[in-house]
Formats: structure tokens, sequence, C-alpha cells
């Protein structure tokens, strides 16, 4: 499998001179309609994963909204290569829009954000505002489109379908060549207060372009919230599924081992439980160009080993944990 070296780089020396650069651009959004007049030079993204959109992209922004982790400039390792040597304003917490309009930019990028109607209507007043796709709320663009669409706004749709594309026929190339999984049931969970994800979110999407379904009983859990579902303590029957992965953002393997019904799944005494240490969980949870490339790399022998019939296959980083059956 191709390891991803830096996309920007490869995309820049794949791509020179290619991309579209058609402006003013016209991005439809679920609060109205963002005109870009032209190709921005300051870029603000309040998004919590849009500065990876944009470093695929060969576009650095000026400042970028930290989610979590210790990663310098809250940039994570599978993006610093695109980052290089620049040095961005870090923003965390709550969107500060004195801030970001002290930081004069001339586009912002407010994808996976949460951003609300009253601060777009403050944020679009300072610099063309780019917010969520029509219908998907706050978290459900797919990221094919939220890098299209960062594309569009940043003259470099060209790019952005070249990557599109490229990452696409990698997950078509895997679910081709792994018929053992296609159409079976997976679910994307997390323990303590146990929850899973719904195909609405990054997380679930990730499962489906690898061929998995995820459960109805997940999605109607989930109800209006869409994105995950809450999974009673008293009945882990929407976990029965064939493969199921435990997400861990930080020290949760101890919690996992905790959950008094986690033995009653099908997944935990066929050896099809897979536990997804934090790096990995922050890959899927970014779904970004970068740490999805990052995320097969890691994550496909892992399913390999848990889908091969033999409940006695171990999966290595369940054992890393100490979580196998």
């Amino acid at each position: 499998m191709l390891k991803h070296v830096g996309i920007a780089v490869l995309v820049s020396t794949m791509l020179a001179g290619a991309a579209r650069a058609d402006f003013p651009v016209s991005i439809p959004h679920a609060f109205g309609t963002t005109d870009v007049p032209a190709r921005p030079d300051r870029v603000v993204s309040i998004s919590l994963i849009g500065h990876d959109f944009l470093l695929a992209l060969g576009v650095t922004p000026i400042a970028l909204r930290k989610w979590y982790g210790t990663d310098p400039y809250g940039v994570w390792p599978w993006a610093q290569d695109d980052l290089g040597d620049a040095t961005p304003v870090v923003m965390q917490g709550e969107i500060d829009v004195e801030q970001i309009a002290l930081l004069k930019p001339d586009l912002i990028i407010a994808q996976w954000s949460g951003m609300s109607q009253s601060e777009y209507r403050i944020l679009s007043m300072i610099a063309p505002t780019l917010g969520p796709k029509p219908g998907a709320g706050d978290y459900g663009t797919p990221w094919q489109d939220m890098l299209r669409r960062i594309g569009m706004a940043t003259g470099t749709l060209d790019q952005a379908e070249e990557i599109v594309s490229g990452l696409d026929n990698r997950f078509a190339e895997f679910r081709d060549s792994q018929s053992n999984w296609q159409g079976t049931t997976a679910t994307m969970a997390w323990s303590g207060s146990v929850g899973a994800y719904t195909r609405h979110d990054l997380r679930g999407q990730f499962l489906e372009a690898l061929g998995f379904v995820i459960p109805q009983a997940i999605e109607d859990l989930a109800g209006s919230n869409e994105f995950y579902a809450t999974i009673a303590a008293e009945d882990y029957s929407p976990l029965d599924v064939d493969a199921l992965f435990w997400l861990d953002t930080g020290g949760q393997a101890a919690k996992l081992q905790a959950l008094p019904l986690r033995f009653t799944t099908r997944a935990y005494h066929e050896g099809r439980e897979i536990h997804i240490d934090p790096l990995l969980s922050a890959a899927l949870s970014h779904s970004s160009p970068q740490s999805l490339h990052f995320a097969l790399d890691a994550v496909v022998p892992l399913i390999e080993a848990a889908m091969d019939g033999d409940p006695a296959t171990p999966v290595p980083t369940s054992l890393a944990a100490g979580i196998a059956p």
C-alpha cells in the first residue's frame, strides 16, 4: 500500500499550474451563500479539522482552531509535513470573533465548526465565511464535499478532485480485495458512557467506504441527533455487529474492560473486537485526506485479523491494550 508522504507536496508536483482559479465563486451553505471575490491570501480556519483540508490543498492558514492533542500548532503527525515551517496562530475553545477580526482574514473556513447562525452573521461581516453543506448539519458533511468546497473557495478545485479520486480509488481497492467483510455489519463505539456513531458521521462513513453496513438499530437510536447513538447500560443489542470498533481518545482501555455487558456481544466472543488506539482514533475523527491515508494503513490489517473467521487470531491493538477475549 502507498504511504502518505505529504499530500500537498505530491499534489503540487503532479498538478503544478493546473489549479482551477475562476473567481468570483458562490458557494451555498447552511446559512446562505458565500461569495468569494478573488483567490484568498489570508485564510482562517475555525473548523476543528479544516486546517488539514487546507494543508492538503497547499493552502496554509494564518490561523487555525485546535481541537485536541499535544502536537505543535494543533496539527497531528499525518499533516505535519504539509505544515512545514509555518507557524499559524492557534485558537482554542469557543469561536472568538474579536480575535478573528484582528487577524484580518479574507476567507474563513467554518465547516465542522459548530458555528451558530448569529456567529455566522458577524463573521461574514469580517470576511467571506464558508459554512457547512446545506442539509448536512454541523458535522455531517462528507470529507469529499468538505474538500471540494474548500477547493472552490481557494482556487484549488482541481487539486481537490485529484485527491478525492485517489482516496476513493484506494477505498474501492480495499473493497474489491476484501470480499469477506463486504456487507457485514460494523460500528464505531466508545466506552465509559457507551455510544456509537451513525452513517451520518465521518467515522461511520469510513466504515461504509470499506464496505461495512451500519446497523439500523444505531440509526434508530440516534433519532434527531443523527450523528451518534447512546447505548443503554442494560441493553447492548445495538452493538451486536460483525466487527466492533472501540475508539480510545486516551486512557479508555480500562473503562472498556469494566463494561459489564461487553462480554455479551458476539464480537467479543468471536474475536472481532478492534481497539482503536488514541492516535488512530484521532485520525478517524479528523477524516481528512492525510489522516484517511494514515488510517487505512493502520486499520486494514486490524480488520483483516478480526474478520478472518478464526476467533483465535490476535488483533494486535486489542492485545496491546489488554482487552483481547
